[in-house]
C-alpha cells in the first residue's frame, strides 16, 4: 500500500506545483484532515462504509472542511477523490509521502540531530550549514537531546548516520580493542 500512497502523493504534489498552490498550507490542511480521520472512529466508519452514499460522505467532508478552515479547494477535492475510490484509509500515509515528495522537489532533506545537551544557536547554524554542504540540499533540522550520548552530536540524514558522540567513539574504540 505504500506504493499506492506514494502514487497519490506524487499526483497531489503535481497538482500543487501546476496550480502554484502554497505547498505548506496544503500539507498542513491535509494533515489536519488526516488527524481528524485518525482520531474519530465515527468519521472513519462513515467515510469507509460502502453503505453510506457518496453524497452524504461529501456533505460530511464539506462540513468538516468549513469547520476546520480548509481554504485550498484542491485539498478538499483530493480527499473527496480518496473517498470516492475507497482509498480514504490511505490518507495518513499519503500525508507522510506528500511531505517527503514536496521536500524532495524543493531540494530539502530532513535531518535528526541529537546532542548530549541543548545546542546554542550558533552551533545549530554551523551544523546546519555543514550538513547542507555535505548533502547538497537545504537541511530541515529536528533537534533532540539525549544525555546518554555523554558529549558530541549524532546526526541522521536519510539512512546515513554521522556519529560524533562520545558514546559512539567509545563504542568504536571498544570494537577495535575486541578485534585486536
Amino acid at each position: 500500500m505504500a506504493a499506492v500512497s506514494a502514487r497519490y502523493a506524487r499526483a497531489l504534489a503535481d497538482v500543487i506545483g501546476e496550480e502554484k498552490l502554497d505547498a505548506a498550507a496544503c500539507l498542513s490542511q491535509l494533515r489536519s484532515l488526516a488527524v481528524a480521520f485518525q482520531e474519530s472512529r465515527e468519521l472513519r466508519e462513515v467515510w469507509e462504509s460502502p453503505a453510506v452514499p457518496d453524497e452524504q460522505k461529501h456533505k460530511l467532508l464539506d462540513s468538516l472542511v468549513a469547520r476546520m478552515g480548509v481554504s485550498e479547494r484542491s485539498v478538499r477535492n483530493f480527499v473527496a477523490l480518496l473517498i470516492d475510490h475507497d482509498r480514504i484509509a490511505l490518507l495518513p500515509g499519503i500525508v507522510t509521502q506528500l511531505e517527503s515528495e514536496l521536500n524532495h522537489r524543493a531540494g530539502r532533506i530532513p535531518a535528526e540531530i541529537t546532542s548530549a545537551r541543548e545546542l546554542a544557536e550558533a552551533q545549530r547554524n554551523k551544523l546546519q550549514i555543514e550538513l547542507s554542504r555535505l548533502t547538497g540540499k537545504s537541511v530541515l533540522p529536528h533537534y533532540a537531546v539525549d544525555a546518554s550520548l555523554i558529549g558530541g552530536v549524532k546526526v541522521q540524514v536519510g539512512s546515513t548516520i554521522y556519529d560524533g558522540s562520545v558514546r559512539g567513539q567509545l563504542q568504536r574504540i571498544r570494537q577495535q580493542l575486541v578485534e585486536s
